[in-house]
Formats: structure tokens, sequence, C-alpha cells
């Protein structure tokens, strides 16, 4: 059989390989973070986030057809783009792992040798497999997220590269430089990671166009590979958009032409300019010139798919996020600028001094004939001390400065040095940032608890705490891929050292090249490792190469080469399976509902017609899933704070939607436009009356009409509104309000004319303001809630007057004193869990719940809402009802399944209460036996840490935690089961010892 038909085998088989892998353990519906928020877009083709993804939208929508009539598999049916994709990628990365190790042995496809073959379809097998089971990868592949699809195209723009270095005939070169122009102006529509590529491939064409390359020719091409970069980053996907923007200005503006007539005229011009130059370069005979353009309209080609964006937005879709439904909002979309700017090679750091505010950039809106100027950009000025080259620690965030500190040990008001500043590059931007997600890759994962203080790949289960020696997100591939790697580098570079320095600079540009452009705080909200797969995917082809290191240097004394091929394969497959075997339970999510479940449930804690607001990701995009997609409640607004800060948002919360009626909310698109109302300072008032409290829609009018009565100038002679009081009252009829039945027969005498609280001495950010107008103009007519996963400042101080109602918290127009953390409707929480809540498979052990996600949010809300109805009904008298809820929050969620977390240490506290001891008991003793454990093994940790912290978990925090478990559950058992009390406490005073 020839080597290209065994060459072809062998990419399909990794395909089918990699195909079944991740169809038997593909997430069947919506993943939290953003996959929500995409499925719901590509169903629909709404408007997602910048920057989009529209090739990726197109194709899932195609893929949801195929759900048909069921709606609940329109998930799956996205889902399965990206395990498709990201078995395409284990497809092309054998090829192109096949094509290098070619050139290695220097034989061709057609007078390759058997022990040859053998040696480099090995390679091939055992590179392109173990980064199928890889960490990083594995998880991307089996969710609708665009990384599946971003590895794709960087797998097969690399195989197309290396393909076109075999063709000899110009023409057919060309032809291969227009197929990568194409698929790299496509993966725009994707993600822009692969561009990072393209330097490397510049220094990939050099080589191959020069017969004795040196170092400056090599050195050109790779700056003419960065220019290019520049040229498609700057040029192409935020300057032509800004360019025409600016035709479009100029012929609105300056000729009385009609919006859009600018932009038009712009796209004629580009597209006849182009052709007009392909076409003259072609008849002059100007090959170079020629596939330099040809190369340009096709990358444009596939670029046009962000007119997808501009073409829905104009359908004002449900999700339609910044609006590019013209060219200026189209424009801002594109350039992404709602994410803001990092310094990158020069600009200032957290101890800088503002020294001036300058006025920037205009911004503007579009008028009744022309685009008026409503506002300039700010402009900052930072003093010159306050700057440096590099700047990593550059964050003003208070708690971000905090981080710094404490990683630099820093003293307050200390001011960092070049050498403070490099330091956090490599400890934590390279080191924590980086070579932490390369070593989860290729060696292991200690556990799948983030930052978890302590515990290492390199000790056995034995060694650890139950808890995490059990984590089914450990792995542990005994270092031996990055053994392989680094012999795969060493025998690369010693064989064809042109070639290990393309991929080297392949590596490193997906990789630290990215660390250092990204230029990441001191925390992020979630683990970033997914960025960086590209520089995974060039160190599995190492790995790949690693074989034929093994086979010359390691086995050569085995003389027969086939044999020794064979052999060398062989013991290297043993890698691929070693991490299939450790990795799988970790990224099993098959069976897996609960992120959907949990949506429904917080729709649902809320009445017919509700607002509600939420917070982040994985309170939001959820919740569009179910509501755009299976069309699950769609009568309640779902109001995410975060977005509520910009202008587009506002506007679309006036409209209708589906069910739901607008939000009432008074104020103008004037009064919120970007840039208008960001930040109301606080300045207080002298006046008693004032402030003793100001009537809120008294306030809210004066903010809505600029009034002087609240303004201040500011030192660039502007007038903006303030804050003049802390306090806030809203006048109601209370007989009237008393008598709706929403209001508790119980709490009716608690009605009051006005509504009176502190807000606080604070400014009101422009999406607390607009929350103080929904709450002002809404006068009690439509249900308000504030979901539970919301940090505290976000209830404004109202926290008092919330009634807690399943996940939500409903406002209330009275107030019960001393309810810090709202108060509970027993009846609407035993409707609400009993007969109106998903628990899909919580209590299935074969079902797979990472730390990171589902044992935080969604399960901490959970069992607090248990955990407040037990309370609420042992207030009440309600014994055997408390009972009976206790034991259906731990048969939803069992130790074994979601492991008890502080909320159940709570548990036996109640059923002591209610005279339940031996069910307090087990549930005591697995707690404090769990504790007890981890003490022994962290306090350990902690001594021989010199009670330092370990990276960036904090070994004492973990100690403090456990040891205020079992202070917990002595002190509980003390009053009604003396033995086991002082069982515990000796446990306490034992560990107690040891740390003080």
């Amino acid at each position: 059989m020839s080597f290209k038909k065994l060459n072809d085998i062998g990419g399909w088989l990794v395909f089918v390989i990699s195909l079944i892998t991740f169809t038997l353990t593909v997430e069947p519906t919506a993943s939290f973070w953003d996959c929500g928020e995409f499925i719901a877009c590509a169903y629909k083709l709404q408007v997602p986030h910048p920057a989009g993804a529209p090739f990726f939208l197109l194709i899932g929508r195609i893929a949801s057809l195929f759900a048909g009539s069921d709606v609940t598999k329109v998930a799956l049916m996205i889902n399965m783009v990206s395990v498709l994709a990201s078995a395409f990628t284990i497809l092309f990365m054998f090829w192109t792992i096949s094509l290098v190790a070619r050139k290695l042995v220097g034989k061709t496809a057609e007078n390759i040798d058997t022990a040859s073959t053998i040696l480099v379809l090995g390679a091939s097998l055992v590179g392109s497999l173990v980064y199928n089971f890889s960490e990083s990868f594995w998880f991307s592949a089996v969710e609708a997220e665009v990384y599946g699809m971003s590895s794709f195209f960087t797998a097969i723009v690399v195989w197309a590269a290396f393909r076109w270095e075999l063709i000899e005939d110009p023409r057919q070169q060309n032809k291969w430089l227009l197929f990568i122009a194409y698929l790299v102006g496509l993966s725009i529509g994707v993600h822009l990671l692969n561009l990072v590529t393209i330097p490397a491939l510049a220094l990939l064409y050099y080589f191959k166009k020069n017969q004795n390359p040196n170092f400056k020719g090599g050195f050109i091409s790779f700056l003419i590979g960065l220019v290019v970069l520049g040229i498609i980053m700057v040029g192409l996907i935020t300057g032509l958009p800004t360019l025409s923007f600016s035709f479009d200005k100029l012929f609105v503006n300056s000729f009385g032409m009609p919006f859009a007539s600018g932009m038009i005229f712009f796209i004629i011009v580009l597209i006849a300019a182009l052709a007009y130059g392909i076409h003259y370069t072609q008849k002059q005979g100007k090959a170079i010139a020629n596939t330099i353009l040809l190369s340009f309209a096709f990358v444009l080609i596939g670029y046009s798919t962000y007119t997808i964006a501009l073409i829905r937005s104009n359908y004002n879709p449900p999700i339609n996020e910044n609006n590019p439904s013209d060219v200026l909002n189209f424009t801002y979309y594109l350039k992404r600028e709602q994410y803001g700017s990092r310094p990158l090679l020069y600009g200032p750091i957290y101890t800088a001094q503002l020294t001036e505010i300058k006025r920037g950039e205009p911004n503007y809106k579009v008028g009744k004939d022309k685009y008026e100027v409503y506002d300039y950009n700010p402009e900052y000025v930072w003093d010159s001390k306050g700057k440096m080259l590099l700047p990593r620690v550059w964050s003003q965030d208070p708690n971000h400065i905090n981080l710094y500190r404490s990683k630099l040990n820093l003293a307050e008001g200390q001011r960092p040095g070049l050498a403070d500043n490099l330091k956090f590059m490599f400890n934590h931007q390279f080191g924590h940032m980086y070579w932490r997600y390369f070593i989860w890759n290729f060696w292991g994962r200690a556990s799948d608890v983030s930052d978890v203080a302590g515990t290492n790949i390199f000790e056995t289960k034995s060694d650890l705490p139950k808890s995490y020696a059990n984590n089914k997100g450990r792995t542990n591939y005994y270092g031996l891929p990055l053994i392989l790697g680094i012999l795969g580098f060493l025998f690369m570079y010693f064989k064809r050292d042109k070639d290990a320095i393309v991929m080297f600079l392949l590596f490193f540009f997906t990789g630290l090249g990215l660390v250092i452009y990204l230029n990441s705080p001191p925390v992020e909200p979630r683990e970033r490792d997914y960025i960086y797969v590209g520089s995974f995917y060039f160190f599995a082809i190492w790995i790949g190469i690693g074989v034929m290191a093994i086979a010359e240097w390691v086995l050569k004394f085995i003389k027969n080469n086939s044999a020794k091929a064979g052999v060398a394969t062989f013991l290297s497959l043993t890698v691929p399976v070693i991490m299939a075997n450790s990795a799988w339970p970790g990224h099993d999510r098959s069976d897996r509902y609960h992120q959907i479940d949990f949506a429904k449930n917080l729709l649902n804690s809320c009445e017919k017609n509700a607002i509600l607001f939420t917070g982040g990701d994985n309170d939001t995009f959820p919740l569009w899933y179910v509501q755009e997609v299976e069309g699950f409640r769609t009568d309640v607004r779902v109001c995410n704070l975060s977005l509520l800060g910009t202008d587009w948002y506002i506007d679309q919360m006036k409209r209708s939607t589906y069910e739901s009626q607008p939000l009432p909310i008074s104020m103008n698109t004037e009064n919120y436009n970007k840039g208008i109302n960001d930040q109301i300072p606080f300045v207080k008032n002298p006046n008693p009356q004032i402030q003793a409290g100001i009537n809120l829609k008294e306030f809210l009018n004066l903010v809505k009409n600029n009034d002087p009565a609240i303004q201040m100038q500011v030192s660039s002679g502007e007038m903006i509104n303030v804050l003049p009081s802390p306090n806030f009252y809203l006048e109601q009829n209370a007989e009237e309000i008393a008598g709706q039945s929403f209001v508790p027969e119980k709490y009716k005498a608690l009605v009051k004319d006005k509504v009176e609280w502190n807000f606080g001495e604070k400014d009101i950010l422009k999406n607390d303001l607009l929350v103080l107008d929904i709450i002002a103009q809404n006068n009690w007519k439509r249900p308000i809630y504030f979901s539970g996963t919301l940090s505290p400042s976000s209830y404004m101080n109202l926290k008092e007057f919330c009634q807690l109602e399943g996940y939500a918290y409903r406002l209330m127009p009275f107030r019960v004193p001393g309810a810090k953390d709202g108060f509970v409707n027993s009846d609407i929480m035993k409707d609400r869990l009993v007969n109106k809540m998903y628990w899909r498979n919580l209590n299935n052990p074969n079902v797979y719940y990472d730390s990171e996600t589902y044992l935080k949010v969604p399960m901490v809300t959970a069992r607090f809402a248990f955990l407040r109805l037990v309370d609420q009904l042992v207030r009440e008298g309600k014994k055997d009802e408390a009972e009976k809820f206790l034991d259906k929050s731990l048969e939803i969620m069992p130790d074994n399944t979601i492991p008890y977390d502080q909320l159940v240490a709570n548990y036996p506290i109640f059923y002591y209460e209610i005279g339940k001891p031996d069910k307090a008991r087990k549930v005591a003793e697995v707690m404090v036996n769990r504790a007890d454990d981890e003490l022994k093994y962290f306090i350990e940790k902690n001594k021989s840490a010199g009670n330092r912290q370990w990276g960036d978990g904090n070994i004492q925090s973990i100690i403090q935690s456990d040891m205020r478990v079992i202070q917990m559950l002595y002190s509980a058992a003390e009053q009604y089961d003396k033995p086991l009390s002082e069982k515990f406490r000796k446990i306490y005073e034992g560990h107690l010892a040891k740390i003080q």
C-alpha cells in the first residue's frame, strides 16, 4: 500500500477517534460562560458581544436546523460544531506532522521506505492523539465556544502552508497562497488568535524561496510578517470601518447626502480599486503584486462575514450587543472599544498620578440629518515618574492594586520599580497565566480547584486528602508528553534548524507572545488556558517528532530500522493512552444539565411579567439561552446590570421583547449616551433637610433636565450632575399598596406612605441610576427581582426591602427592620422549591460537576435557598416541614456528587433543633472527617512553606475554612450530643495547637 494511502487512512483514523471521544463527552445543552449567548445568537442569527464570531454563528445556525422541531436539541447540535471542528483539527494535525516528519527523514511520499513510513505515521499518530486528549483543547471541543473552530483554522492554515512548501510550480503555489488568505479571512470571523501565526509563516515562505537563507533575510521576512499582521489587525479589521465612517461623515455632514452614502461610496471605490489593481498587475505580468492583491481580496471575502452583524442588527433582535445597525455603531463594534485598552510597550503603572484630563476624540451620534458631536472621550495624562517600559502592573482597580502589593511584597504607597514590574511579568503573567496551563496539558493537573494551595501533580493519591485525591479533575501524565516534546524539539533542531525556528516562533507567538500582548491583570474571572491552545498545538507537534527522537537516540541498539520505528511508536502510544484514561473523568460532560436548570430555576423564582436584574455571564447567558431557544419564561425581562451602563442596551430595554413589555425608564438618550452620567459623584450638601432625604423621582427629574440645582463645575469647565444626599425616599399610597395581593398579610402594617432608605455616601454609576429610575417609575406595577447571585453592592442598600423567593429577591414596598439579608416568605419558597424548580442529575455520581463553576455559584445558590427556607420554617415552629426540606436538599445534592460545603455545616444545627440527632450526626461526621483529613495535609504544607502563600492559592484560607467547619459542628453538638461534641473538639484543639 502506498504511503499516500496509508497517510490518508491514518488521518481519518485519528479523526474517527477524536470524533468518537468528543461525541461521547460533549455537553448535551448550553454550558456556562459564553456558550448560552453563542447558541442563542446562532439559533436566531442575533448579535453577540464583540468581536461577534459571525462565521461561527452561520455554521451554528446551519447545525441548529438538524434539531428539527425539538428546541431542546439545538444546543447539542451547535455543540457538535465544536466537536466536528475539533476532530478535523486532529485530522489536519496528523497530516501536518506527517509533512514535517517526512522533511526530517529526507524522503518524499513517492520514495519513502517502510521503516520511515512507520516512523512518520507513528509520529503523526502520537502527536495528534496527545493534542486530542490534552486538557485545554478537550475542554473547548465539547461546548459551543469559538475556540474549537479557531483551532481548526490554525490547523488547516499551518497544514496548507507546509503543503504549499512541497509545490514547485509557481502558479500552483500562488493558488495555495490564495487558499491560505481566504482561510485567514474566514478565521477572522471566528477568532483573531490564529492571526499571530502569520510572522512565523512569513519566515517559512522566505526559507522556501531562498536556497541560501541568512539571518538578515530571515529577520526582514519576519518583520514583513509582523507588518502583514499589523495591516490585517489595524488596517483591515479596524482601519476599514474607521475609514468608511470618515467617508460617511464627509458625505453626510459636508455634502448633505443621506446616511450610509459615504460608506457605500467607499466600498465601491475599494472594490473598484482592488479589481483594477488585480487586472493591471495581471496584464503587466507582475506576479508578486498580483498575488498580494488577490490575497488581500480573498482575506476581504472571508472577512465579509461581519456584514451579518450589520444586517441582523437592523432587525433589532432581542440580543443585539452594541447595536451595530449603522456605520457609526458598526465601527465601534468592530474596534471593540467597549473593552478599553491596556498599555503594551510604554505607559503608566498603578502608582501613576493623574495630572490632567484632556479632551480627546469626539463622540458622535446620529442626528436628524447629520452626525453630531455630543461629547469627547477623556484623554488621561499621567506623571512621567509613574510610567515605565513594558508596564505590567498597570491596573488602577483597587482590588488589583492590593494584589500587586501582595504578590510583590510592596508596602502601601511604595512605588514598584522595573525589577518589580518584570517580576510580576515572569512570576504571574508567564508563570501563573501560561506555564501553569502548559503543565496542565503536558504533565497533569493537581485538581479542578483553581489555585488550590499546596497540592501538586508530583504527589501520589495516598499523600493527598481524599477530597483532592479523588477529584475528577485531577490528571497525571507523569511528565511523559513534556519529555517527548523536548526530545522532539531537539531532534527537529539538529535535523532541520530552519524548520525548528519556524515551529518555535509559532509556539512562542501563540503562547508567551500572546501573554505579553494581553498584559493580564492580577486576577481573571475564570481560567484562561483556552487562549493558548495554539501554543499547545505546536508543542504537540514536537511531541509527535519526539517519537522519531526515541527511535534514533534511545532505541539505536535495535538494528532493524522497521522494528526500531515500530517499537518507538508502540512505546510512545502509551502517552495518549495514559492521557485519555486520566483526563476522561474530568472532561465527560454527558448527562450534565444543571446550567440550564439553574437558569430555569432563576426565572421561575419570579412572578409573571417580572423584571429580573442579573450581574454576570453565568446568571445571564443561560437565561438568554432558555428564553431565546427553548422559549421558557419569555414574560420575564432579564436586565443585566453590567450592560445597563451602556446606551445601546438601555435603548433595547425600552423596547418590548416577546411577552415582556418595555422597562419603565424615563431617561432620554441624551441622559445616558456614552460618556454622559457614567458616574454621578456624591457631593454632600450641608442643608439638613437635604441630608434627611431627597425625593427619588424629583432627583431623577433634575438629572434628566441637567438642572443647575444638582450640578457643579469640574476642572475642565464642564458642569456635571452630583448626588447631594445619601438618603432617598419614594412616596406611595400606603392603603392602596397594602391592599394588593403580593403584600403578605403579616407585613401589611409595615407599608408606609414613604419608602425611605440610605443609599450611602457613594457615587451613582450609570447602571445604578437606571435601576433607580426603573424602581421609581414602576410604581409597584411589575414585580422587580434581584438575582441572588448579585454582589451586595448591587442591591443599593435595599436588602431590608427584599423578600427571598427561590433564587431571587423581590423588591417589596416595605422594610423589615433587621433583615440585612432579606426576609423569607415560607409559603412562596416552598412552592418555588417543590413545584417550579429542576434538579436533573444533581444526585447522579456519574455526572461530573467541576469545582470552579458548578460547586460555587449554582450549588451555593441552591443550598442557600433551602437553608433560608428551613431557617424560616424552624422560626415558625414547623419542624416536620423543616425536616422534609433538609432531607430534600440532601437528596437532591448528596455529598458523593456535590460535596458538602460550609452552608451544609448549618444542616446539623437545624437537625438538632428539630429533634433529629441521628441525621445531624451523619452529616456532621462526614464534614468533620473531611476537614480533619484536609487539615492534616495542609497544616503540614503550611509549615513547610513557612506560612507563605503557595502560588496564588492561600493555604491558610483553606485551614481557616476547615477549622471553622469543625468549630461550628462541635458547637452545634454541644447541647445535644456531648460525646460527639467532645470528639470534634479534640480534633479542633489538636489542629489548633499545631497552627499556633
